[in-house]
């Protein structure tokens, strides 16, 4: 393991290659007081070589960091990820150059919990659809005090899956519990883990859950874990929901099954590609009113961004000494 390394009396100087994925309302001042802190609103591949040459610690968010990235930066002793997952570094390589990579975890639990409820709300009552109807007037216009054009269905006693019983895992399945659903979930190291709930397979997951949520890590164990033949397994009824990572669960496949009427719906805060280029085939859902697109927004409640300037600062601190 690499180890705390000690900076001599010159001021330490901390670059944020994209800091504007902070947003403004939240302060870096925790990080800083801590050095010379270089910030930069968000930072193309091609740039980064320039950006990094003399900095000593290098904090970044969705910037990928390689080897040539860590070999450009001369004086670099330690990497920051303003994030839980680090896929964007070359961790070994920074590991072998003896440059510790540290990320935040535990930060945006809540945040994140409360936006993968706020979809299966939102899916399961078709709130999107009925919003529609009302400002296009067809509410209005109808001979009904209540439209019930589309069904839908109470959340107390459904079936609630989720893949990856993690931090965030843990506090949607207490969320998901207190409205009277039972969860089950599906351990995507292969390693159960809870005494609470119940711990399922994949095809077990889909083929019985109402509504599927997935919060897990993007690995080899991960990527493309969701494909059509596993959405073919679950019920036309049911809903899926990726605040995990973007590519656990195939684009492609997923607008094809909801194309096809394979399942009800589905809410998707992480894409492969961010943000989504025009060409995604998530722009080419034929019914729109069964989907939630958010841009990535699971983690950023104000106190998510705040919490986790304050865990940089710790971070960097109990690194240098």
């Amino acid at each position: 393991m690499p180890g705390k390394f000690r900076f001599k009396s010159y001021m330490k100087k901390i670059v944020f290659l994209d800091a504007a994925s902070i947003g403004e309302d939240v302060s870096l001042e925790p990080v800083a007081k801590l050095g010379e802190l270089v910030t930069y609103p968000f930072t193309k591949p091609e740039d980064v070589f320039e950006r990094v040459k003399d900095c000593d610690i290098l904090i970044i968010n969705k910037v990928v960091i390689g080897k040539e990235q860590i070999d450009a930066a001369k004086n670099l002793k330690l990497i920051c990820v303003a994030a839980t997952g680090t896929n964007n570094v070359d961790i070994a390589y920074a590991n072998n150059k003896n440059i510790p990579v540290k990320n935040v975890v535990g930060y945006s639990t809540e945040s994140v919990a409360q936006v993968t409820l706020s979809m299966v709300l939102s899916l399961s009552c078709w709130l999107g659809y009925y919003d529609a109807r009302v400002k296009s007037g067809e509410y209005s216009r109808g001979n009904l005090v209540s439209d019930v054009s589309r069904v839908f269905t109470e959340l107390s006693g459904k079936r609630y899956g989720i893949v990856g019983l993690g931090n965030i895992g843990s506090r949607v399945a207490s969320l998901a519990k207190a409205f009277g659903m039972k969860v089950v979930y599906y351990s995507t190291s292969g390693k159960p883990h809870s005494t609470e709930y119940k711990n399922v397979s994949l095809d077990e997951l889909m083929k019985t859950c109402d509504y599927i949520s997935v919060h897990a890590p993007m690995n080899e164990k991960t990527r493309d874990l969701i494909k059509y033949a596993q959405l073919k397994m679950m019920k036309p009824s049911a809903f899926i929901i990726n605040l995990g990572r973007g590519g656990i669960i195939n684009e492609e496949d997923l607008v094809r099954a909801l194309n096809e009427n394979v399942i009800a719906g589905a809410g998707i805060d992480v894409y492969s590609k961010e943000p989504i280029p025009l060409s995604s085939p998530y722009l080419k859902i034929k019914d729109n009113s069964k989907v939630i697109f958010t841009p990535h927004i699971g983690w950023t409640s104000q106190e998510a961004r705040k919490c986790l300037i304050n865990k940089l600062s710790e971070n960097i601190t109990s690194e240098v000494n």
